[in-house]
Formats: C-alpha cells, sequence, structure tokens
C-alpha cells in the first residue's frame, strides 16, 4: 500500500547514450540532443521528487546480484578513448546503505541471493544519465547490478521483489539501450533491423502484464532480436526486465523514440 501523501513512483527504461557522449562534441553535433532533452524532462514528469533512486545498469554485471552500499561512492569512469575533460566529470550524489540492506534482504527473501558491496562506485550507465536527470546530485543513489547469466526470467523476477519501494518514493530506473550490436551503430543495414526490433518493444511494453512478461522472458523470439543484442551482449536490455518486473499490473508505454547512429533507440516507462 502506497503512504498516506506519498505518490507511487513509475519505473523506466532509459537510453544513456554512448559514453560520456552528453557531454561532449559529436559529429553530427546534435546527434544526441533529442536524447538529452527527454532525459533532462524525466523529473518534471513525476508526481514527486523521488525520496532515492535505485539505479539498474548494464555496465555493472556480477556472478549474483549486488548492491552498492558504501555511503558515498565514488565515480568509475569506466568508458575509453574520450576526451581529457570527461574524466573529470562529477556527480557526488550520497549512497544509501540502509536502501541497499533492504533491496538484498528483499532479493533474499525471493530467493534471489544478493550481496552488499560497500567499495563498488557509480559506474557511467549511472552518473551520466542522472547528471541530466537531476543535475543537482542530490537525491541517495543506490545501484543493482545484473546477473552474469543474463538471465531474462530472473532480472524479472528481481523487478518484482523490489516492487514495494515504488510506494516509499524510491524512483527504480533501468539504464541500458534498446539497441545495442557494437558493429550495428552508424549502418545504414541496421535501421530496419532496429525499427522491427523497435516496434516489437513497443507493442510488448504496451501490452498486459502477464503476456508482457511472458514475451520479455522470451525476447529472443523477437523480430531481428539477436542483431539488435547479440549473444552474450544483450545486458543492454536487461535492465529493461528489471523495470518491468518492478511495474507489476501498470501499463507501459514508450515514452522516448529517436533515431542515432543510423538506428532506432528509445526509453520506456510504466505508471
Amino acid at each position: 500500500m502506497t503512504a498516506p501523501g506519498q505518490a507511487r513512483m513509475p519505473t523506466l527504461f532509459v537510453p544513456h547514450g554512448a559514453g560520456p557522449c552528453f557531454f561532449m562534441d559529436w559529429n553530427p553535433p546534435d546527434a544526441w540532443n533529442a536524447m538529452a532533452d527527454f532525459l533532462k524532462n524525466v523529473a518534471s514528469t513525476l508526481p514527486t521528487r523521488p525520496s532515492a533512486i535505485v539505479m539498474v545498469s548494464a555496465h555493472w554485471i556480477e556472478p549474483g546480484f549486488s548492491v552498492t552500499s558504501g555511503a558515498h561512492p565514488e565515480l568509475i569512469y569506466d568508458y575509453h578513448g574520450f576526451p581529457p575533460h570527461t574524466y573529470e566529470l562529477r556527480y557526488p550524489a550520497p549512497g544509501a546503505p540502509q536502501l541497499a540492506a533492504r533491496i538484498a534482504a528483499l532479493l533474499g527473501q525471493a530467493q534471489l541471493p544478493a550481496r552488499q558491496d560497500g567499495a563498488r562506485g557509480f559506474d557511467h550507465g549511472m552518473f551520466i544519465p542522472l547528471k541530466l536527470m537531476f543535475p543537482d546530485a542530490g537525491i541517495p543513489v543506490v545501484q543493482l547490478s545484473l546477473r552474469h547469466d543474463l538471465d531474462p526470467q530472473a532480472h524479472l523476477d528481481a523487478g518484482r521483489a523490489l516492487a514495494a519501494l515504488r510506494d516509499e518514493g524510491v524512483l527504480i530506473i533501468g539504464s541500458g539501450m534498446s539497441f545495442h550490436n557494437m558493429r550495428g551503430y552508424g549502418d545504414p543495414r541496421f535501421g530496419p533491423v532496429s525499427d522491427a526490433f523497435d516496434r516489437w518493444l513497443v507493442q510488448t511494453v504496451a501490452s498486459a502484464a502477464p503476456p508482457r512478461e511472458h514475451a520479455l522472458a522470451a525476447w529472443e523470439q523477437a523480430p531481428s532480436a539477436r542483431l539488435c543484442h547479440p549473444p552474450r551482449a544483450e545486458e543492454h536490455l536487461l535492465p529493461l526486465m528489471v523495470v518491468a518486473g518492478a511495474a507489476g499490473e501498470a501499463g507501459g508505454q514508450c515514452v522516448f523514440s529517436g533515431r542515432v547512429m543510423e538506428t532506432t533507440l528509445s526509453a520506456f516507462r510504466f505508471d
């Protein structure tokens, strides 16, 4: 039950771009502008300011689920070959040790063992989009890892285990990319490929909850699925499973779609 005066938070799957793309020059110069504008506007669409954020990043994979439990995690600049100033970006959001412990307990109760990691920092899948979404860095954040087997059902189940947090003002965000074939970016032949998979994603997210989860668990059967997310490279899609699981019966919709590097990239929201 939602606490009196506390609005239930939606869950979100957002594209985090390419490395620090929003904070550097690009060719063409407006390549990432539409996505950046979407991210900058997310906070204004929420029912209230989140009490905390749980961020599921495509850039953290562990043998089992893990959560950051440090009070002041440092940033991990886990991108390579970008301009020097992008390694000086700052996002001093606090951690939330008590929330981390609660997340680990909720996952454990769902038979999904999770460990707390007090040393792990925030990777760019967290701080790059959040610098646009909540630039003041004042909201406590806990990162949740993916599990190395990349089992979609396990990630749907993990989201379902965390659904109660939505009633406590916690915003659950999946940070990834709806298309993530590195060889396909910039190749016009992958435009129709990404479009086919994106149409399936949009229709699936908008479907009723039980069929939605079944379809997402079997995402490999979608049109062009493995061309968009090659085998063992689907880590950028798996955060969507967590936020869809946390959505429960909530309706889903595509809230952003843009063309970048010849491919279609989308964001989804569940209310």
